[in-house]
């Protein structure tokens, strides 16, 4: 079932949303050689219950952590760890924040150091890939839409899109529906409402789409060991345009 949100209920995810927005950008200023994952997703908690919030995360359906801490071929669902980034690595953080009833989610993925041409072109390309998704999300348009912006930008730069994970609704509960594939046909699928709320996040790779998920039973890797990125939004959906709710300075 799509839940419509009012626009006093889209203003709580919004409050929401602002928080995940401010502790991504101040992670994202962490994220330098030396410093590890679990330091970052200790940093998290610590801004998270500052700011009156609980992580969405931790303990969501066992997961561990705050953070999904992705490492280059790591595509999502990343574990913490006491390993140093190195220079010419990229991180994934995926973060979201429940917050007086409502959840927000957002994701990025950053430099670590200085980056490869190809390494930094892929990002750029996957940051490209969203925001052509959220343009594509307007009022009485369709789901399909934004999957088929998304796909499209991808493939005409020669990257692949993982196709096991999804965008998705976002309220009361960290993922409901609609789901928002990342691939897809245009003008298909859920019509976007007013009072549509969504989280889109593409997934690129650098090389085959195929995937792995590690012993651990959340960790997913590209098949071939080459780099992949994500990035997220929460957006909602009005009658006066669509509003990107978890936007950082």
């Amino acid at each position: 079932m799509i839940i419509l949100k009012t626009t006093r209920q889209i203003n709580g995810i919004r409050k929401s949303c602002r928080i995940v927005a401010y502790i991504l950008s101040e992670l994202k200023k962490a994220i330098v050689p030396g410093v590890t994952t679990n330091e970052l997703n200790t940093m998290s908690e610590e801004l998270c219950y500052g700011r009156g919030a609980i992580p969405a995360f931790k303990d969501y359906r066992g997961f561990p952590y705050s953070i999904c801490a992705s490492r280059n071929e790591e595509i999502v669902h990343g574990f913490s760890n006491d390993i140093p980034l190195v220079a010419g690595d990229i991180l994934s953080i995926d973060f979201g924040v429940l917050y007086k009833g409502w959840y927000g989610d957002s994701a990025f993925t950053a430099p670590v150091g200085k980056i490869s041409t190809e390494t930094s072109r892929l990002m750029r390309v996957g940051k490209e890939c969203l925001y052509r998704g959220i343009e594509a999300a307007s009022a009485y348009r369709r789901v399909g839409d934004i999957s088929n912006a998304v796909q499209t930008h991808a493939e005409k730069n020669n990257y692949n899109i993982v196709k096991g994970f999804v965008g998705h609704g976002i309220g009361k509960n960290l993922h409901e529906e609609p789901q928002v594939p990342n691939y897809g046909t245009s003008h298909t699928g859920y019509i976007l409402k007013p009072g549509t709320v969504i989280a889109i996040e593409p997934m690129l790779t650098l090389g085959s789409s195929d995937t792995i998920i590690l012993k651990d039973g959340w960790t997913t890797i590209t098949k071939d060991r080459k780099l992949s990125v994500h990035f997220e939004h929460t957006i909602a959906v009005t009658e006066h345009g669509t509003e990107i709710l978890t936007i950082r300075d």
